[in-house]
Order: C-alpha cells, then sequence, then structure tokens
C-alpha cells in the first residue's frame, strides 16, 4: 500500500495551536486503530474513553474534551473534529491510477479471456479464471483458483483469496457514501481503505462492496452473498456468514462468524451482531445483537417467537372474515 508522510504543521497550518514537536503524519486511523505516525478525531462524546487510550500522534478535538488527550497526542483543537477529519482525507487520498510500476504477475495456468484491464503490481495466483471486460486496479492480489466472471470491477488495493468466485456486474472497493456537512455544503471523506476477502467466498451479481475510510472492509472465510447486495465502508463480515439479495449494510456494520441475513434486511452503522443470529427477510437491525443463537424479525426488529405472538394477536382483532 502507498504510504504519504506529511508534517504535522503542514496539517495544523489552518488551526491556531504551536506545533513544537513537527513529527512526520502517514495518515488517518479511528481513536483506537490509530498509530503513533497518525492523526485521529473525536467526533461523539461517547468514544471520549477511546480518547484517552489513543496511541495517535494528534488528534482534531473540541476545546471542550482536548484536555482528555493523551500526553503522547498533540491537540488540535478546533469547532468540528468532523469537517477537519473530512477535509484531512483529501491530504492522504491516493492518485486514481499508477503511471508506472511491475507489470502484472500472472501464473501460467490462469487464463485471461479478452478485454481484461490490468493494473500495475497486481498479482494473480494458479489456476483462476478472469472473464471478458474485467477491471482488475492497481496493487490488487488474486488467490489461487478464483473465477472472476464479466464485467467485474475490482479496485486498487483490493486483497482476495483462494477458491473465491465474484459473478458479473460486482464491483469491490469503490468509494463508500461518505460526506461531512459543513453548513449546507457536502465535504466528501476520501476513502483511502481497502477490501480484504479471504479464502471460499462467492459474492453474487451486482454486489458492491465498498472500501474502507482508513483500515479495510473485511470479509472472512466461507461467506456467501448473493445478488444485489450493498456492504458499506470498513463493515467486518464474519466467517460462513450467507447474506440473502437486496440486503444493505451501513457502515462500520460488524457480522459475527455464521450470521444467516434474510433478503431485504438492511442493518445500522456501528451495529454489531452476535454469531450464529437469524434475522428473518425484510427486517431491520437498528440496535446491537449481544445474544448468540436467536432469531430476529421485523422492523426494528423483536424476537421472533414474540413477532409471531403480536401477529397473531393482531389477526384476532379483525373480523373472521377479513383474517
Amino acid at each position: 500500500m502507498i504510504q504519504y508522510n506529511m508534517k504535522l504543521s503542514q496539517i495544523a497550518k489552518d488551526y491556531d495551536i504551536k506545533i513544537t514537536n513537527d513529527i512526520n503524519i502517514s495518515g488517518l486511523n479511528d481513536l483506537i486503530n490509530a498509530k503513533e505516525t497518525e492523526i485521529t478525531f473525536l467526533h461523539d462524546i461517547k468514544y471520549k474513553e477511546q480518547l484517552k487510550q489513543t496511541k495517535a500522534s494528534a488528534v482534531f478535538v473540541t476545546k471542550e474534551f482536548s484536555n482528555l488527550c493523551p500526553k503522547t497526542s498533540v491537540p488540535i483543537v478546533c469547532e468540528n473534529p468532523y469537517i477537519a477529519m473530512a477535509k484531512t482525507t483529501k491530504l492522504f487520498s491516493k492518485p486514481l491510477y499508477k503511471t508506472t510500476g511491475a507489470k502484472p504477475n500472472i501464473d501460467k495456468t490462469t487464463k485471461l479471456k479478452e478485454n481484461t484491464a490490468l493494473g500495475f503490481d497486481t498479482t494473480i495466483g494458479k489456476g483462476s479464471v478472469i472473464f471478458d471486460g474485467v477491471f482488475i486496479g492497481d496493487d490488487v492480489f488474486i488467490g489461487n483458483n478464483c473465477i472472476i466472471y464479466p464485467n467485474v470491477s475490482i479496485y486498487s488495493g483490493t486483497t482476495i483469496g483462494d477458491d473465491c468466485i465474484i459473478h458479473a456486474g460486482t464491483v469491490i472497493g469503490s468509494d463508500g457514501f461518505g460526506f461531512a456537512n459543513d453548513g449546507g455544503k457536502y465535504i466528501k471523506i476520501h476513502h483511502n481503505g481497502v477490501v480484504k476477502i479471504a479464502n471460499d467466498v462467492e459474492i453474487g451479481s451486482n454486489t458492491s462492496i465498498d472500501k474502507a475510510v482508513f483500515g479495510a472492509t473485511i470479509i472472512e472465510n466461507g461467506v456467501r452473498i448473493d445478488n444485489l447486495v450493498h456492504i458499506a465502508h470498513n463493515c467486518h463480515i464474519g466467517k460462513g456468514v450467507i447474506i440473502t439479495g437486496q440486503c444493505g449494510f451501513a457502515g462500520s456494520s460488524k457480522l459475527g462468524d455464521y450470521v444467516v441475513i434474510g433478503a431485504q434486511s438492511g442493518v445500522s452503522g456501528h451495529l454489531s451482531i452476535a454469531p450464529y443470529t437469524t434475522i428473518s427477510a425484510r427486517s431491520g437491525v437498528t440496535k446491537t445483537i449481544k445474544n448468540s443463537h436467536k432469531q430476529y424479525t421485523g422492523f426494528p426488529i423483536m424476537e421472533h417467537k414474540i413477532w409471531l405472538k403480536i401477529q397473531s394477536k393482531i389477526q384476532k382483532l379483525l373480523p373472521k372474515d377479513k383474517r
């Protein structure tokens, strides 16, 4: 992955702070995952405990919470840290494509059909088949025995493991839907992360998996994803998860291992679903699910057995000829 270094003074030039130790900053990250060479931000009071633990070298923060920054982190005091973060993502955004680099490294047993576009520094393993019209960007890694069907687009920096199948029209690694509202003007949040897909994953046609704002959107081993599914930035889909058609997952959703999601269901952002949970079709997950091995139904969701009782009572309220 390309790394960019920038002096902290360059980033903080629009803010009234004095930089005594002008360190190099390599990128942005969230409070928990930020490294010593990165900058982070606090935009919500509920994350203030994470602020106290961050390893970031600098933090965009309001004056109210600046005293919570660790001694190792420089507080960059601003009115709206979320807007500051959004503007800073542009400073670390990668070029749209490389103009130089190594030619694609493709194993001799892999078959490429016509009209396939390959970027620099890309690797494809043994025994894979890449069909017509596939676009594969720079710095992409595709493992062994994969099948990529026609007109799939795989953006730069994506990693795909062994034995994966990706059906026609799917897009992997596009920008997530991220904008910060600055007084009615929408500031684009540049998505500088990647998508990482593990082994034995099958993805249906016309599905979109967005790359992370920072870090990675992750699909674990053995996942099965149906057609017309949207997985937003920074989601983490656990092992053996089944996602059926027309489902949508907002940013930073986390699905535990072997979760089953019924068709046309939606999951709100920054929520977790416990392993071995079943979500019935057309359900809306609006809160974190902590207990495993349960089924949920409805919008908003409730335990399936409670939903059945409610439906039964509603039926009894109707005249017999209307039931």
